[in-house]
């Protein structure tokens, strides 16, 4: 049976651009990942973001490069890698054509997508309105919608509220204390307990609510905002879920698929 070849453009490469980018790999699709100059990912182990500041990352044994130019894509899909393109407008489609666009910017809002873009235009999370802007939208609110594709209208409206794991909601997330500089005094996969200093913020320490395992930190020498997400604690305290993808992301991933072969696999 002869394979789809899609090129797909993934705006973004935080946590859930990856789930995507990687349930996409797996099937065997081209795949490019655009990101801002400095991405400010939390889970940074399983994001391919991180190849805009170390050149090369993996996840889960999936290979991501960043890429300078538009003529290094070939040569990086001819290596079974993702290419990482600093290109936050999206300006590459003018110059590479797409079958399909995956905005995963998970921004809550439309930073400028819209279905001219591809042949397949997927937005996800809210901020998209299916048959308007974007072809259709995956839901990303945990519950019996997760991973939904949703062919007319918008998805579940945010929260602001992080899904509740062994009863933490709020407290899971660490936020910066003030504004400034941050630096970390730990490490993914580090346990936490309840009251200890994870990071700094010039000379205010971020602390812990609760005891767990440190699932993502920002990187050193970010400027971070007073309340801006910095770091995220699992309660579970199971260090192998700090180095894998997420069931959501992988969820979510699997709804862009059924929306990719729902339009091409026809």
């Amino acid at each position: 049976m002869k394979p789809l070849d899609l090129k797909i453009l993934i705006r973004g490469a935080g946590e859930m651009a990856s789930g995507v980018a990687y349930r996409l790999y797996q099937s065997h699709f081209s795949i490019l990942m655009t990101e801002i100059p400095s991405p400010l990912s939390i889970r940074r182990a399983v994001c391919f973001s991180e190849a805009v500041y170390e050149g090369e990352t993996e996840v889960e044994g999936v290979k991501a490069v960043r890429i300078g130019k538009t003529e290094e894509i070939e040569t990086v899909w001819r290596h079974r890698k993702i290419p990482v393109l600093v290109d936050p407008d999206l300006t590459v489609r003018n110059r590479v054509s797409f079958h399909v666009v995956v905005d995963a910017a998970m921004a809550k809002r439309n930073l400028g997508t819209f279905k001219d873009f591809a042949p397949l235009v997927i937005g996800l999370g809210p901020g998209f309105t299916a048959g308007r802007d974007v072809d259709c939208v995956i839901e990303t609110n945990r519950g019996h919608h997760l991973a939904r594709v949703v062919r007319e209208g918008m998805a579940e409206p945010d929260t602001g509220i992080p899904g509740s794991t062994l009863g933490y909601t709020v407290e899971r997330v660490l936020r910066a204390p003030s504004e400034g500089i941050f630096r970390s005094v730990k490490v993914i996969g580090d346990h936490i307990a309840a009251g200890e200093t994870v990071g700094w913020v010039g000379e205010t320490p971020m602390i812990s609510q609760i005891e767990g395992v440190l699932r993502g930190i920002l990187r050193d020498g970010v400027s971070v905002s007073k309340g801006m997400k910095s770091g995220d604690v699992d309660p579970r305290g199971q260090r192998i879920n700090c180095f894998t993808i997420s069931d959501k992301a992988r969820a979510v991933g699997g709804g862009v698929l059924e929306a990719i072969l729902h339009r091409f696999n026809e």
